[in-house]
């Protein structure tokens, strides 16, 4: 089954066709990091403003890759939400017009779900396991029971990890996109130059934002000049790191589950992907996808188009939903 989707949730314009949930034939994204990087972070209206302008020439990449013409798709799928509502729109309504006018079906996605199917990109992973997905707007720990059964054991009560990120760069004066910064200055600090504190929260929650006030109190010690970034940068992605292993663990081990995987756009933190590295010693299974697939993309939209869309009565008639 050849599937083609469209990714415009946030500020990646992506198309991509993929074969049976796994095989990505071709894909193709637009970043538009530069374009926001004047205002400190996204802003809605001019980043879907570059998605209109964008997306048929993501699609017209893709099929300019492959041999594959659009009447051999058998379905096309687009990230329904969560996300920015007029920035979706571009990208659902491309592929709605694209299953009007081939007469084939539509998929809508969920964001979330899509970014824990890009583990199945290009490998053999399968379910059930335990998914961590972390990105700009979301910190959960997620049961993948089956393709399409999954249940969320834990989730945050504030910041998400990466919006904390983001948030401890610009107390750092870093620039956007501050998270991947401060994630390559923490590899030449001393993560513990700063002991920053663990939240006390359930064992089903996370919470940053005691983290971020810590930052900000340590950060207030010095003058601009003098300023330790990567000593703060590693002390605090090693918290942060700590927090959500040692979380992510504690289900793991209760549902008697030995493999996990990441998702999202913090999947591909350095740290990150080390300490789950290091769970292999430990007996797990660890699986994350390709750093390609862990930021916004189509070639999960796809995937998760083949297993687990969006279900509804009328998929033509489905709406963007901004939230999870």
């Amino acid at each position: 089954m050849l599937i083609l989707a469209l990714e415009s949730s946030c500020d990646e314009t992506a198309a991509a066709i993929v074969e049976n949930g796994r095989k990505v034939i071709a894909d193709a994204v637009f970043s538009q990091i530069k374009i926001h990087q004047n205002f400190g972070g996204v802003v809605p209206e001019i980043a879907a403003r570059h998605h209109l302008e964008s997306i048929n020439y993501v699609i017209k990449e893709v099929f300019d890759k492959t041999s594959i013409k659009k009447e051999q798709i058998d379905a096309f799928a687009a990230t329904a939400g969560p996300g920015l509502t007029g920035c979706l729109l571009v990208g659902l309504n491309g592929a709605k017009t694209l299953s009007l006018v081939y007469n084939k079906p539509f998929l809508p996605v969920n964001h979330l779900n899509a970014h824990v199917c890009a583990n199945f990109i290009d490998s053999d992973l399968k379910p059930p396991f335990i998914c961590l997905l972390v990105s700009g707007g979301h910190s959960q720990i997620i049961f993948v029971e089956d393709y399409n059964k999954q249940k969320i054991l834990a989730s945050t009560i504030d910041d998400a990890v990466g919006e904390v990120y983001d948030k401890v760069a610009r107390l750092c004066s870093i620039p956007y996109p501050g998270g991947v910064l401060l994630d390559k200055m923490a590899l030449s600090g001393d993560n513990r130059a700063f002991n920053f504190p663990e939240a006390k929260v359930k064992e089903d929650e996370f919470s940053f934002s005691g983290l971020k006030t810590a930052v900000l109190k340590e950060v207030r010690k010095f003058e601009s000049d003098n300023l330790p970034k990567n000593n703060i940068a590693a002390s605090f992605q090693y918290r942060v790191c700590d927090t959500l292993i040692k979380k992510t663990l504690y289900h793991a081990k209760k549902l008697n589950c030995n493999t996990i995987a990441l998702a999202g756009g913090v999947a591909a933190n350095s740290e990150l992907r080390k300490r789950l590295e290091e769970l292999k010693t430990q007996g797990f299974i660890t699986h994350a996808p390709k750093l390609r697939y862990c930021t916004d993309n189509a070639a999960m939209v796809a995937s998760c188009a083949y297993y687990n869309p969006i279900k509804t009565d009328n998929p033509l008639l489905f709406e963007v939903f901004s939230r999870g």
